[in-house]
């Protein structure tokens, strides 16, 4: 994963827009937020899933980096004063913190406008089918029926009665539509058939909803200076999670038996997949 994210660096470095020109603020805030490290656990999941198929090295990094420009601006909008109204984002000021909130908003926007540009590109895959393809599954992964949806329910749960099941849903929408993209992209480059794709949907599934359950422990029992954000966050606001109704330890159970049911889901690919079931069983034992 460290490898990933150096490839992911210098290619997200390469992508990003620089000017001398008055605009030159917002390809600055851009920068910012995208270049400021993170486990780039998503394009990580693009290009391993992309290996199972034998496509370009360079265009799944190419992928990942377009997924990552959306997932970016997704953090600039949500520690934005009318969202989460977070002052520190992996342990630096958040983008509007360091510019201002108008630059943050257009940072925000031209990261995920920029992310489509380079997916219809031909360098990223010479059929047209295949651009038009990662296009529409991005756009319904980040739009309102995926992660903006999600944020919409995340923004009034304090005042919605949220069960697990609710939970889940609102989880899946905000986080896990993107996560869903990224393993299935690999086999969208490498035209696979249906089973395959659906085998690495069903990972994501379970991969996701274990990310935010490790996510949820960690705002409960999380080491501000390491995860480099604020905590306790959603029970201050009064926000149900899976570990305020589930428990610690049984949130935590719940997050192993997934990421295990994750693995299950890869055993068609044999040891090829070992790095993404390595990946699973990571998410739920981090720190950060």
């Amino acid at each position: 994963m460290a490898a990933n994210a150096a490839a992911v660096n210098d290619e997200l470095t390469r992508l990003l827009p620089v000017g001398d020109g008055p605009e030159h603020r917002v390809h600055d805030a851009m920068r910012y937020s995208a270049l400021d490290g993170g486990k780039r656990l998503r394009p990580f999941l693009a290009v391993q899933s992309a290996s199972l198929f034998n496509v370009s090295p360079a265009a799944a990094l190419r992928v990942g980096c377009a997924l990552e420009m959306v997932h970016c601006y997704s953090l600039i909008h949500d520690d934005l004063p009318c969202m989460d109204d977070d002052d520190l984002r992996r342990g630096r000021p958040t983008c509007h913190r360091q510019f201002d909130e108008a630059t943050a908003l257009l940072a925000g926007d031209a990261l995920l406008t920029r992310s489509f540009e380079i997916l219809a590109a031909q360098s990223t895959h010479p059929d047209p089918a295949v651009r038009c393809e990662l296009v529409w599954e991005l756009a319904h992964a980040s739009g309102g029926q995926g992660m903006v949806g999600g944020q919409m329910v995340d923004l009034q749960a304090a005042e919605l009665s949220m069960d697990v099941a609710a939970i889940t849903r609102l989880q899946q929408m905000k986080t896990g539509r993107l996560i869903s993209f990224a393993c299935e992209a690999g086999a969208i480059l490498g035209k696979a058939p249906s089973s395959q794709r659906l085998a690495l949907k069903n990972y994501a599934h379970d991969l996701g909803l274990a990310f935010q359950i490790a996510d949820d422990l960690l705002d409960v029992e999380g080491d501000e200076t390491q995860v480099g954000k604020k905590l306790g966050k959603d029970a201050g606001a009064g926000k149900a999670t899976f570990v305020s109704l589930l428990g610690p330890d049984r949130a935590r159970a719940q997050a192993a038996m997934l990421a295990e049911q994750a693995c299950a889901h890869l055993d068609s690919f044999g040891p090829a997949a070992e790095l993404l079931r390595l990946t699973a069983r990571y998410v739920v034992s981090r720190s950060v």
